[in-house]
């Protein structure tokens, strides 16, 4: 950090996570803000890393993003808040729409919808010639009716802005899809549907600064997430082998997304599927924060990194360690 006063961290938070992430940046003699649930109030967050806390009101795990702008705005009054971090998936718009409010540095709307945004991520890709399946946006009823008579079923519906497998719909027939559709109602255009892939699934963890892709690690899940979520399969997940040609084309084709998603510093989590039919790496989305389900430990256990704590390095030093 610079001999100057130190930075305020404004952390972003709708679920308990990001502990090792508040006390680096609190080790790096940052003060520490958190904005977080009201019902995680009583949550075991690490007080003593962090300098004050904000709650807005969750009602059905929702906020209010008029409360939360006026609410930060006040803050700001006496706070001078140099970072905004979103500590979880579905913080990432929030942190973007109040650093585009108060002028933070960091990143915009634009690119984290890259990051958000099933729909938009996948055009970008397609845009670089990395495989996605096919797919379409569910909006044109014509539309979605050719798509239908050309791609074959199954077909997997999602919502654009969810984390993970929360909200997947699978759909073996016309009569299926439509039903699932109407059920959507004035919802529609917040879905989009593809072409279900059958395959083994992958992801990629990264730490990119100034764009490049400065650490990453490949791994594969022993389930694909949709079957942990919907059929209570045991998660579980094991990095693949070191050097091997797998390990490679992963490595690339992340770097390749990352580069063209626009992601200047930061951590990724992205996941790719082997095809069982034609062997190769279909792209499935991506994100630009730490996985979940402990795939922080993960990483930490196989390489010696700590992704929150090289990520909060990043923010209040702008230099890359590496632990």
């Amino acid at each position: 950090m610079s001999d100057d006063k130190p930075l305020t961290i404004l952390c972003v938070s709708s679920y308990e996570k990001g502990h090792d992430f508040m006390r680096e940046c609190k080790e790096q003699g940052c003060r520490v803000l958190l904005l977080t649930s009201k019902s995680l109030e009583h949550a075991e967050w690490p007080k003593d890393s962090i300098d004050d806390t904000f709650y807005i009101p969750d009602k059905n795990k929702e906020w209010n993003m008029r409360d939360v702008i006026y609410g930060v705005s006040f803050v700001a009054r006496k706070e001078k808040i140099d970072r905004i971090v979103a500590l979880d998936d579905f913080d990432v718009e929030k942190a973007a729409a109040l650093r585009e409010h108060l002028r933070v540095p960091g990143m915009g709307d634009t690119t984290a919808r890259y990051f958000r945004d099933k729909l938009a991520m996948r055009m970008r890709a397609q845009e670089m010639e990395i495989f996605v399946p096919e797919y379409i946006h569910i909006l044109n009823h014509n539309d979605i009716n050719k798509f239908a008579e050309k791609i074959s079923f199954p077909y997997m519906i999602k919502p654009r802005m969810l984390a993970g497998a929360h909200g997947l719909k699978k759909v073996h027939s016309k009569e299926e899809m439509w039903n699932r559709i109407n059920n959507l109602g004035d919802e529609q255009s917040f879905f989009l549907m593809e072409r279900f892939v059958a395959g083994n699934i992958y992801h990629v963890d990264s730490i990119i600064y100034e764009h490049e892709v400065r650490f990453s690690i490949a791994s594969q899940y022993g389930r694909p997430p949709f079957e942990v979520a919907h059929e209570g399969r045991v998660f579980t997940s094991r990095t693949i082998e070191r050097g091997s040609k797998k390990e490679q084309q992963l490595l690339e084709l992340n770097e390749k997304l990352l580069k063209a998603l626009g992601m200047l510093r930061g951590v990724s989590h992205t996941e790719f599927i082997e095809s069982d039919e034609d062997g190769k790496f279909y792209f499935l989305e991506t994100s630009a924060r730490v996985g979940g389900a402990n795939l922080s430990e993960l990483v930490l256990a196989a390489s010696g990194i700590n992704l929150w704590r090289e990520w909060a390095i990043q923010i209040t030093t702008m230099k890359m360690k590496l632990f």
